[in-house]
């Protein structure tokens, strides 16, 4: 006899486990598994990294002969197709699962329903749509690349109250606290990219990568690498200096620009930077297309960590899925840089709405996530 209650806490715990997929199933979809026979919990599994088991799999091995007659409860519509791993479908089918409840069908064109019409063909009783919107919080990166062919953008701003960026001067290290500066590592962790304007690049030579240990990060496990970003400069005069600190840190760099012919692209090449050549933009580079790139390269999320100029541009653009906005307890008063840079706004009709989805303290800075109004990847 179905119990929608203990649905509900078996759903959210799958969803909890897909969570520590967080950090390393990238470009797959975070997926957790539950399998309950006769309310007990005989088996569970979260997909960990691509071309390892997915969930559904790793619970079936723990559940064993148990899995006969259980239920199945998955955060994402099982898979039906032979990619780097067999379908999940054939192993549920197999192991004799009676019922499986989905939290969402996969919006994977390979799969699509497909995945739920193979069970039900099979006489498995299936059910889809049990805490969904918690289900698809987990994957909106995946969700966005399989529906709308771009990653889901992430944009992340310090501030100080006032609004204010950097001094006059450009002096801007550190506006927020130590605290605020290590929970963007976690942003950075959870991104298969890091963008960045050629500005940003040339005031701070950053180095865009992940600072966090293996041991710091949920889900990780801590004799691991920690996955570094792909580092995207957009850069359409190519500017970027062939010692700049990103070229010469382990991962990938891909510079944005509007030409690769001159010699500086060649040195740039040859300190380990890979060039790509969009079409002209609104003020340089082709910000759309150089998203649509980066999802056929199967980067899910991208974080952008840039100035006021690139910020600005983004936003008007509207390729800004989400806004982590850091917010330090000073002022820094009305002569220091601004937090976007947005001409054209004159008039109240003219403002650029958010809503605001968190408010929270992390240490003495206040950090504020805003989603644009409307459905969103």
């Amino acid at each position: 006899m179905k119990d929608p209650t203990s649905d509900r806490v078996h759903m959210a715990r799958a969803i909890r486990l897909a969570v520590l997929g967080l950090y390393t199933a990238e470009p797959n979809p975070r997926v957790g598994c539950v399998l309950v026979r006769d309310g007990e919990v005989v088996g569970e599994g979260w997909h960990q990294r691509t071309g390892g088991p997915h969930a559904e799999r790793l619970a079936l091995a723990m559940a064993g002969e148990r899995a006969r007659g259980a239920t199945a409860f998955v955060s994402l519509e099982p898979c039906c197709h032979h990619g780097k791993t067999p379908p999940c479908t054939d192993g549920l089918i197999a192991a004799g699962v009676t019922r499986v409840v989905a939290a969402m069908r996969d919006p994977n064109p390979l799969v699509a329903g497909a995945g739920l019409a193979r069970l039900r063909a099979q006489g498995i009783e299936v059910e889809v749509g049990l805490l969904e919107e918690e289900a698809r919080r987990l994957n909106p990166g995946f969700i966005k690349r399989m529906e709308q062919g771009l990653p889901y953008v992430r944009c992340k701003l310090a501030a100080s109250l006032d609004g204010r960026t950097a001094m006059a001067s450009g002096e801007s290290q550190w506006i927020t606290s130590e605290a605020a500066r290590r929970d963007a590592q976690f942003l950075r962790a959870r991104s298969a990219a890091i963008l960045t304007g050629v500005g940003t690049l040339l005031a701070d030579d950053p180095a865009l990568n992940v600072r966090l240990t293996a041991a710091e990060l949920p889900g990780v496990a801590p004799d691991s690498q920690v996955h570094q970003p792909v580092r995207v400069v957009v850069d359409s005069r190519l500017r970027t200096p062939p010692t700049a600190r990103l070229l010469t840190l382990p991962g990938r760099t891909l510079i944005a620009c509007l030409d690769s012919e001159s010699g500086r692209a060649a040195h740039l090449e040859a300190a380990g930077a890979q060039l790509l050549v969009t079409p002209p933009g609104p003020g340089g580079v082709d910000l759309a297309f150089l998203l649509r790139y980066l999802a056929r390269q199967e980067i899910n999320e991208v974080l952008i960590e840039a100035g006021a100029t690139l910020a600005g541009a983004a936003l008007q653009a509207v390729l800004v899925d989400e806004w982590v906005l850091y917010l330090a307890p000073h002022l820094m008063g009305d002569a220091g840089r601004g937090l976007c840079h947005l001409p054209g706004l004159e008039l109240m009709r003219d403002r650029l709405p958010l809503v605001i989805r968190d408010v929270r303290m992390v240490g003495p800075d206040l950090r504020v996530t805003a989603l644009p109004p409307g459905p969103r990847g």
